[in-house]
């Protein structure tokens, strides 16, 4: 009889799992003892190691929000989700930077120019064609206006995947002479626009390489490559349809959700490949001061481990959910409202956190050796705590933003609530207020 799978139990496929979303996560899977090889040489160097960055171009991950008419695959909810979990068991930097190479998706809605100047040499491209750095943030660079564009000049930080990119968005407020306002914008900076700073030395997700940039003396960004950020919700909502792919059938607000899908993902991945890693090593290792040969006999780590595979369940139960209906909302042509939004982060956000205590008690019941820098258990509890401590995903405030919705109370007119109703009277179909 063979041994019973870690995560389980197995359900037949979703139906909104494609063939290339099904063959680029098999790959991906096929190819975790290199991502695992090389995980440690990418901390390293503060980037994706050389023979990751190449895996992980040649299955085509990079290209997931990509449209298809653009060389891309324009994956759906549960395809993007499934890939990035396999990525997540191997190499966690690889699967964020997967997710945050969605950034190539928002040239889509700039200026005709702008989208061919940045995908001109997508085909060939080796890692995200573009990272966004600081465009949502309470400080951005600064601007000004001039004929044909704008001088722009800042620090804008944590720029996900900017050693591996060709191009970058980023914010930045200038003063608007017509109406005397102060206004704010995203631009996109090509490569010899801006310095990459040395300064992302953090406890995990190093190979991310989120590092800041900068340029200290004004740039010229021609009109072309400038929205304005008030305009943001209306061009997404714009791409819906434009190009071929389940991608893009997805709502602006079901376009939210994915991401917060896609991150989950990367946090039950990480989970999920700290406990093959956990049952390897107990399986191996005698413990201290009890009479087992291995520690895999211990009543204690059996515990640990069935307990560990439940919640991983479970939060991927969650996880396939919202993915599911994403990609079923978008193909019936089905809106979210803005209520959902926030209920749906909140579940994901939940579960990111419970994967977060489930690779912590991984550690702790393996003992001293899991601390070794050369064991992935350490890896794992590193990485999945940055991706908690990430602003969007840290468990109180979201709950706040849901608590105060369950008790009737306005919403917060702030970034993570974008898609929260206004103040005053519930708009036809909300649900009822206690």
């Amino acid at each position: 009889m063979g041994a019973p799978p870690v995560a389980g139990p197995k359900f037949p496929e979703s139906p909104y799992l494609s063939e290339v979303g099904r063959r680029m996560r098999d790959e991906i899977i096929e190819m975790l003892p290199l991502l695992r090889e090389h995980a440690a040489e990418g901390e390293a160097l503060g980037e994706l190691a050389p023979a990751t960055l190449e895996a992980v171009h040649r299955v085509g991950a990079f290209k997931v929000t990509i449209p298809l008419e653009l060389g891309g695959s324009a994956l759906g909810a549960r395809d993007t989700a499934e890939v990035v979990k396999a990525l997540g068991q191997g190499d966690a930097s690889a699967g964020w930077l997967v997710i945050v190479s969605s950034a190539a998706r928002n040239t889509l809605g700039f200026d005709p120019k702008a989208r061919d100047e940045v995908f001109a040499g997508v085909a060939d491209w080796v890692g995200p064609i573009m990272f966004g750095a600081t465009v949502f943030a309470p400080k951005v660079g600064d601007g000004r206006k001039v004929d044909g564009g704008y001088l722009v000049k800042g620090k804008w930080s944590f720029g996900s995947g900017s050693k591996h990119a060709a191009w970058g968005t980023v914010g930045f407020e200038y003063d608007d002479e017509a109406t005397g306002e102060r206004r704010r914008a995203m631009g996109i900076l090509s490569r010899d626009q801006y310095e990459i700073v040395d300064d992302w030395h953090v406890m995990g997700l190093q190979a991310t390489n989120s590092n800041s940039v900068r340029a200290d003396e004004e740039v010229f960004v021609p009109d072309y490559r400038v929205v304005h950020t008030s305009d943001l919700p209306r061009i997404t909502e714009a791409l819906r349809g434009q190009y071929s792919g389940l991608a893009f059938k997805h709502s602006t607000i079901g376009g939210m959700v994915a991401t917060t899908c896609a991150f989950a993902a990367l946090a039950v991945g990480i989970a999920q490949g700290a406990l093959e890693s956990f049952l390897q090593q107990a399986a191996k290792r005698p413990p201290f001061n009890l009479p087992y040969s291995t520690m895999a006999e211990m009543a204690s780590i059996q515990v640990v481990a069935g307990k560990a595979r439940a919640t991983i369940n479970a939060a991927e139960a969650v996880l396939w959910r919202h993915a599911d209906e994403i990609d079923r909302r978008a193909l019936a042509g089905e809106e979210f409202f803005p209520w959902d939004e926030p209920e749906i982060t909140m579940d994901l956000v939940h579960q990111i956190h419970e994967c977060l205590r489930v690779v912590d008690g991984l550690l702790l019941a393996l003992g001293s050796s899991a601390v070794a820098l050369s064991n992935p258990l350490q890896r794992a509890v590193r990485d999945i705590h940055v991706v908690a401590t990430h602003g969007a995903f840290r468990i109180d405030p979201m709950a706040e933003i849901n608590g105060r919705a369950l008790f009737g109370l306005e919403p917060f007119p702030m970034m993570v609530a974008l898609s929260s109703p206004p103040p005053g009277a519930p708009p036809p179909g909300a649900p009822p207020r206690p």
